[in-house]
């Protein structure tokens, strides 16, 4: 029977964990056809998530849980699960219960018909606060207007992944990543499962304002080169309208005299022209400059604390060295 793998990274949920394997067990107890086995990746949770993951993996053999040694943020926790997996396929899930495990079937009904990516996009979700809901609409505009990438509005984490997209996932090595986009990047066959989301159980958003930004920002520096390349057009732009007018004070000043432009005038508008050029582009590149610098220091992307499972190894593959 072929093994499906159901990855949940968790952080500061340790109200849900518990509903999360209820209803999860709920739906694959169903699925005959196939093995499922559960991956917590606790994400440096400072209240009782992994606590409740062990009590857990104590009562279920098909549970392994995975202590990350601080918080390295949902997309590393990700991929800190992902490159232990030895699975036909792969189900990531938030364990807020917003993605619902409901769906599951249906994902996997989509697998079979040879997609090697199935991913749940949302169509809805009860009680989103508007500035999220406006945000979230002016992200995808815009990443989809600057990158070669196509990446559907609404898509989620909530997705299934082929044994083939696994292992080539394993072989990205960027830090400043987002998941979902990367693998929107790697092309095979896709499709997408509509769903509603709905309103959190419990607990808190674990996604700030100024994590959702920073993971934009990422998002637009990862997938496209249009910023920096505005910059470029952006400093011709103003050099050509400052030249212009610059030209045209000029002039004015040699012989029709409409306006009365002082020295200091021809001072400010070349300097305010340039410095505005100047500022553009050092902030852009920057951007760059900070993400060339973060991957080549070659930190790892995470360090593990423990693995608990059978024997230190989980039912689906195994942490390097144990």
């Amino acid at each position: 029977m072929k093994l499906i793998t159901i990855l949940v990274p968790m952080f500061n949920e340790g109200e849900n964990i518990k509903k999360l394997y209820v209803e999860l067990e709920k739906v694959t107890s169903k699925i005959k056809e196939y093995r499922f086995g559960y991956v917590f990746v606790d994400d440096g949770s400072i209240d009782q998530s992994l606590q409740a993951a062990e009590e857990l993996g104590q009562e279920d053999s098909k549970i392994t849980v995975i202590e990350l040694s601080r918080n390295f943020g949902k997309e590393i926790a990700l991929t800190a699960g992902i490159d232990i997996l030895d699975c036909d396929a792969v189900i990531m899930i938030d364990a807020d219960l917003q993605h619902p495990p409901a769906y599951i079937p249906t994902l996997i009904q989509e697998w079979e018909k040879g997609f090697e990516i199935v991913a749940g996009r949302r169509i809805s979700i009860d009680k989103q606060p508007l500035l999220r809901r406006l945000g979230s609409f002016i992200f995808y505009k815009l990443i989809n207007a600057i990158s070669t990438v196509e990446i559907i509005p609404q898509s989620t984490d909530f997705r299934l992944l082929d044994r083939v997209v696994i292992e080539q996932l394993k072989r990205f090595t960027e830090r400043n990543r987002m998941v979902r986009g990367i693998v929107d990047w790697m092309g095979f066959r896709k499709t997408h499962v509509d769903f509603e989301a709905p309103v959190r159980i419990a607990g808190k958003s674990v996604y700030s304002y100024r994590k959702l930004i920073g993971l934009a920002v990422n998002s637009f520096t990862s997938f496209s080169l249009v910023p920096l390349k505005i910059a470029g057009y952006l400093g011709l732009f103003i050099t050509s309208i400052s030249g212009f007018l610059l030209l045209f004070m000029t002039v004015d000043r040699l012989f029709w005299h409409f306006g009365n432009f002082t020295n200091l005038s021809f001072v400010l508008v070349v300097n305010t022209f340039f410095m505005g050029v100047v500022l553009v582009a050092v902030g852009l590149i920057a951007l760059y400059v900070g993400n060339i610098n973060t991957e080549v220091v070659g930190r790892p992307l995470y360090l593990v604390k423990r693995v608990i499972g059978p024997e230190g190894k989980t039912n689906c593959g195994k942490i390097d060295g144990q």
